[in-house]
């Protein structure tokens, strides 16, 4: 199989981090925002020509997504994009659905035939895609959007994960490792170094079947280590004391509670860290080979809404530079788009690795399942 290794750095240049507040089994983490949200200036042009070419939208707009898109406490950019959304649009009302299930919930209803009532998906991934093509053939959950959305030529080329132009990134980050440097004199740089006695029992990791950062990282690995060899890999990282916990937030709790000097999380860690105060010497990031796993979200418009044009509308407002450059703040995720502003804090504090990896759907398709099953049997004793 043919795998993707690296992202070229001209459609990547300035991604940077993965918020601990994405879906598909990751909690979020209650920080305290200090950069302003204010509206910046420099796109009331743009917002002024949007509303104008839109004037005519009203009704109700239900979004699904994740709950902590909107509920996380602080940092959720749920509450300012509904806001801001209404604002540019004073006819329009913007719901938040937020299913237990996310995703899956809307899967079993297409598959069972039942109405779905939300008008667009925020929080979708290559994995949520290659299940609804598995789960339901020709039925269409989604539609494509692409062609009329008129910022869609600010994402990022590197980022688009869908070949049916259905999910439209608007965010994007790197899996990393976490570590504490007072701890660890010098810490692992490669992933063979991860195998060695040094670091016996000095990694915790999430469980790929239940979290969305385990899953990444067991697909790093399968990246880097060929996909003949990665059971091998882990069989050996195994051996050398890793620790299995369920999600991301079981897993970065031990980590604070200093039961391994090394967790997979996110290479935003340091924003989450000075937000709170907190001895950066305990939240450093480390990309192993130079490497980051990139794991972009992406929004999708629902095949059967009947509000077609006011969903696009709100995709186009997604991909807007200030919304942009919201979402990466509050979602602590980086932009999608080549055009978003960043404040300081992130410039400064999120870290970028040298060569970004990921699959695409073409390479998952067809395995992501088989991967994920093969280890959880072998490695994780069937969890």
């Amino acid at each position: 199989m043919r795998r993707r290794t690296v992202l070229k750095h001209g459609a990547t240049a300035t991604l940077v981090g993965l918020a601990g507040c994405t879906g598909a089994g990751d909690g979020g983490r209650e920080t305290t925002t200090t950069e302003s949200t204010t509206t910046d200036a420099t796109t009331t042009e743009e917002t002024t020509a949007e509303t104008a070419s839109q004037s005519e939208l009203s009704g109700t707009l239900t979004v699904a997504t994740y709950s902590s898109f909107v509920d996380a406490p602080s940092t959720s950019p749920g509450g300012w994009l509904k806001k801001e959304f209404e604002k540019r649009h004073p006819d329009v009302t913007l719901k938040w659905e937020t299913p237990e299930n996310e995703v899956n919930y809307y899967i079993q209803r297409a598959a069972q035939g039942v109405d779905i009532e939300a008008d667009v998906y925020v929080g979708l991934n290559v994995d949520h895609l290659i299940r609804i093509d598995d789960k339901l053939g020709d039925t269409r959950l989604f539609e494509p959007t692409a062609d009329a959305l008129s910022h869609y030529g600010h994402v990022k080329e590197g980022l688009k994960f869908d070949p049916q132009q259905r999910a439209i990134p608007y965010d994007t980050g790197y899996i990393s490792l976490v570590y504490d440097e007072s701890k660890l004199e010098t810490p692992p740089t490669t992933f063979q170094d991860l195998l060695k006695e040094q670091y016996k029992g000095d990694l915790i990791v999430q469980n790929a079947k239940t979290a969305a950062t385990g899953r990444a990282f067991l697909l790093w690995t399968v990246n880097t280590v060929g996909e003949d060899q990665y059971l091998d890999y882990w069989t050996k990282l195994k051996n050398n004391g890793v620790k299995i916990l369920g999600s991301w937030s079981d897993a970065y709790t031990a980590y604070e509670n200093g039961e391994a000097p090394m967790v997979v999380s996110y290479s935003t860690d340091q924003v989450y860290a000075h937000r709170q105060n907190k001895d950066l010497t305990k939240h450093q990031v480390g990309f192993l080979n130079d490497q980051g796993y990139a794991n972009p979200e992406g929004m999708a418009k629902f095949a059967n809404t009947d509000q077609s044009d006011l969903a696009e509308a709100f995709m186009d407002f997604m991909l807007s530079k200030q919304a942009q450059k919201q979402i990466a703040q509050l979602n602590v995720q980086f932009p999608a788009t080549d055009w978003a502003p960043l404040g300081e804090e992130f410039r400064k504090y999120a870290k970028e690795p040298k060569n970004p990896v990921t699959f695409t759907y073409e390479e998952l398709q067809g395995n992501l399942d088989q991967w994920v099953d093969s280890w959880a049997r072998q490695i994780a004793g069937g969890r």
